[in-house]
């Protein structure tokens, strides 16, 4: 089974379909591509599912966006993506970041969406430590400073030593425009939508997640109006893979229900 390739919205959009019966439009977290879906979708699959799948605009085998993207120009790109393949509607599975996309198409688009399930889902904004804020002021503070004294290359030069000492590896390894577009995704706090998530949603979590912490799925099962978690003893931040069998057994019975 080979990916294919779409244009959307002038991007050229790696994807792949695997499966047949329901449809279900499968979506990776950040830094992921099709082949972290597949395992999922293999099971999904053999269960009586059509499985839709693509790399997201700057990752995978998929163009990066001109111009930086916001949660918001993902979620409208896998609108896209299903009007492209004819699905008027189907289930949902998103993982991380594609958690973020799930709440907004179950939303504001939930006539697209006929269940959700989500694995450790980003959305609700976490805070940022009091040492980390006293950081980030005195080095902009000081850019300020040099720039105000005629020294802008100095300025910049200490922004990118800061970047390089204090940035996320996924910032680090990032593109100019792929860091822009991961500030304003992580940046980006959707507890809003996901009180007005308007189909059913499994939360499928693992206790030892350090990236999307057990409290936030908590919050977000708090906040859905139609939720139930799941916690998967000893999975990390991919729960899904850590128990493949276990989590396609429960997705297949919220799909199976709707």
């Amino acid at each position: 089974m080979h990916a294919e390739f779409q244009q959307l919205q002038g991007l050229r959009i790696r994807h792949l379909v695997q499966g047949e019966g329901a449809p279900v439009l499968l979506v990776h977290g950040w830094g992921a591509h099709i082949e972290l879906l597949q395992p999922l979708a293999q099971r999904l699959s053999h269960r009586g599912y059509r499985c839709f799948m693509l790399d997201l605009p700057g990752f995978g085998q998929s163009q990066e966006p001109q111009q930086a993207y916001s949660i918001f120009d993902y979620a409208q790109l896998c609108l896209a993506y299903m009007d492209a393949l004819g699905l008027e509607s189907a289930h949902f599975f998103g993982h991380s970041m594609g958690g973020r996309i799930g709440l907004i198409l179950g939303s504001a688009h939930a006539r697209r969406i006929r269940s959700m399930a989500l694995s450790n889902s980003a959305g609700i904004r976490q805070p940022t430590p009091t040492a980390q804020k006293l950081r980030l002021s005195a080095a902009r503070t000081l850019r300020r400073s040099l720039s105000a004294l005629g020294a802008p290359s100095l300025s910049q030069r200490l922004h990118a030593a800061y970047n390089k000492r204090y940035g996320s590896s996924d910032f680090q390894q990032a593109s100019p425009v792929m860091r822009q577009t991961l500030i304003q995704v992580v940046n980006q706090d959707l507890l809003a939508c996901a009180a007005t998530v308007a189909v059913p949603t499994v939360l499928l979590w693992g206790d030892a997640d350090r990236d999307t912490p057990l409290w936030t799925g908590r919050k977000l099962e708090a906040a859905i109006p139609d939720a139930a978690l799941i916690v998967h003893a000893g999975a990390g931040h991919y729960a899904y893979l850590d128990f493949p069998d276990k989590s396609a057994a429960i997705i297949d019975a919220l799909f199976r229900r709707h």
